[in-house]
């Protein structure tokens, strides 16, 4: 799973993430800190995962399934 570049301690931090799954590729999902809502704070995250935010949005339907709120699990 690729948490598109946040830290563990950003990631930590938030109780959710919204995923972004791949259509194309089984194996490849986008993860971004999110409120219970699937809020995502734009300004909290770093310019290269900012980018990958609205690529993963802007592509919904062709390379990514909608998003899904999900408790964060660290392994």
């Amino acid at each position: 799973m690729n948490a598109s570049m946040l830290s563990l301690q950003d990631h930590a931090e938030a109780a959710y993430e919204l995923r972004y799954s791949s259509l194309l590729e089984q194996d490849r999902v986008f993860a971004f800190p999110c409120d219970e809502a699937g809020h995502v704070d734009i300004d909290a995250l770093d310019v290269h995962t900012r980018l990958n935010y609205f690529y993963a949005r802007t592509v919904i339907g062709r390379e990514f399934a909608r998003p899904v709120v999900a408790p964060v699990t660290l392994h």
